[in-house]
């Protein structure tokens, strides 16, 4: 055969094994400095970098380097995440905590602005972002609803890297009266 009759010329073949190559070898890893710097930085910009991490359960929330660089977490490292990168991009972030019946408690981080909430099980999804009302039973309602199960109660918390604690602001129990939650007077 001809080099002119073999459709694998010398740029194409090239430009093949470029893309072969570039598709075997493991993206670099975004870091905490790149979320707080890259622009345009939305919630849904900062969803799309999480799509093809590993769904690995650790007991312990980790270092958001680590996740990053490992790319394997679970809702908590995202939430938490979340909430800091995107709290220190101007949004109005809330981290909720959902316990659930028959099922391991789950956390989002809700955002105002997008009446909407980041969900780890959703980081890989075109929709990336589920919509929900403001308090904390709204968004427990939702990611129940997600799970097809009920939830039993559900917290807004804070967490620092710093102190690497959970601090639970307040507490909804789904059969105490709505009107008694806490945020009921302030999504009014």
């Amino acid at each position: 055969m001809t080099a002119a009759g073999n459709r694998f010329t010398a740029p194409r073949l090239v430009a093949a094994s470029l893309v072969f190559a570039l598709a075997l070898s493991p993206l670099r890893a975004v870091t905490v400095n790149e979320l707080l710097t890259v622009s345009p930085m939305t919630p849904r910009h900062f969803a799309n970098y999480f799509e093809d991490f590993e769904f690995v359960l650790f007991d312990q929330v980790q270092d958001p380097e680590v996740f990053l660089s490992t790319q394997r977490g679970n809702c908590q490292d995202y939430a938490i995440l979340g909430d800091y990168v995107l709290g220190r991009r101007g949004y109005d972030t809330h981290l909720v905590h959902v316990r659930m019946v028959g099922q391991i408690a789950h956390d989002v981080c809700y955002i105002t602005q997008s009446d909407s909430f980041l969900d780890y099980n959703l980081r890989s999804y075109y929709r990336n972002l589920e919509r929900s009302g403001p308090t904390v039973r709204e968004i427990a309602s939702r990611v129940a609803e997600m799970f097809k199960s009920n939830w039993t109660s559900a917290s807004e918390f804070t967490y620092t890297y710093e102190e690497g604690v959970k601090r639970m602001t307040f507490t909804v129990v789904k059969t105490d009266p709505p009107a008694e939650d806490p945020d009921y007077r302030a999504a009014k």
